[in-house]
């Protein structure tokens, strides 16, 4: 049995760059982003994730690295 993607289990349809909270659960301690298996997400959702958090570290909500 295969593990369900995360949003599609949360019915989220929009992973928005304001979401800081939701983004956390994706990047690793040292600032990174998860990948999809590690992340449990699909290949579709792990695009529109990375290019969220890429936003949200442009706009200056996430910081690039964690000190």
């Amino acid at each position: 049995m295969s593990k369900q993607c995360y949003f599609k289990q949360n019915n989220i349809k929009h992973i928005d760059y304001k979401d800081l909270i939701l983004l956390g659960k994706f990047i690793t301690p040292q600032g990174k982003i998860k990948s999809a298996k590690r992340g449990g997400v699909s290949r579709k959702s792990q695009r529109a994730l990375s290019r969220a958090i890429k936003n949200a570290r442009y706009m200056g909500l996430l910081a690039y690295i964690e000190s």
